[in-house]
C-alpha cells in the first residue's frame, strides 16, 4: 500500500486545525496555549501528518526527567507522548504508526532514553498498536481520567529501531 501522507513539523498556522482534530478525537482537550507551549520547547516532536494539503492526524510530545520504568538507577530523560490524533475517516492507513515513529527518532535530538505515554484501559486498538511499536504496560493509574477511567501507563526504550 502507497503511502498517501506526509509527516512535517507542526506550525502556528496549524494550530486551529490541530485543535479541531483534538476535540472531534479525544475526550481530552487542551487550551490554544497548552498546544503552543509544547510546540515552543519540544518543536521537534510536535509532529503533524497532511494528506492531499489537509492536516488530518498529530502528535506532540515533551520531555521529561523522571525514574526509570526498565530498571536503570537515577534519573533519566523520557520522551512522553501527550496527546496523537487521527481523524476517523483517515484511520486505517498508518498515519498514527509513523507519527509515533518519528516522535520517538526525534526524542533523541532531547537525548530521551525511554518513552511513555498513557491510554485509556478499554483503548484497545491503541494498546494493539503501541504493543506493536515495541511498547508495554508498566502501570495502571486508577481513575486517571476526568471520567474515571483508568489509564495504563506504556513505556519503551529508546532508540527507536
Amino acid at each position: 500500500m502507497q503511502q498517501t501522507f506526509i509527516l512535517r513539523k507542526f506550525n502556528v498556522n496549524d494550530l486551529k486545525r490541530v485543535t479541531y482534530i483534538n476535540r472531534v478525537c479525544l475526550p481530552e482537550n487542551y487550551t490554544d496555549y497548552f498546544f503552543m507551549d509544547l510546540h515552543r520547547r519540544f518543536p521537534e516532536t510536535f509532529l503533524i501528518a497532511e494528506e492531499d494539503g489537509e492536516v488530518v492526524g498529530y502528535i506532540m510530545c515533551r520531555n521529561e526527567l523522571g525514574l526509570s520504568n526498565f530498571g536503570f538507577r537515577g534519573l533519566i530523560k523520557k520522551g512522553h507522548i501527550v496527546s496523537v490524533a487521527v481523524l476517523p475517516q483517515h484511520r486505517g492507513k498508518g498515519i498514527g504508526q509513523a507519527l509515533i515513529k518519528r516522535a520517538m527518532e526525534n526524542m533523541q535530538l532531547y537525548n530521551a532514553k525511554q518513552c511513555f505515554l498513557e491510554v485509556r484501559a478499554t483503548n484497545t486498538t491503541a494498546i494493539n498498536l503501541y504493543k506493536k511499536l515495541g511498547f508495554q504496560v508498566t502501570r495502571t493509574i486508577r481513575s486517571y481520567y476526568a471520567d474515571g477511567e483508568d489509564a495504563y501507563v506504556m513505556s519503551r526504550k529508546l532508540p527507536f529501531k
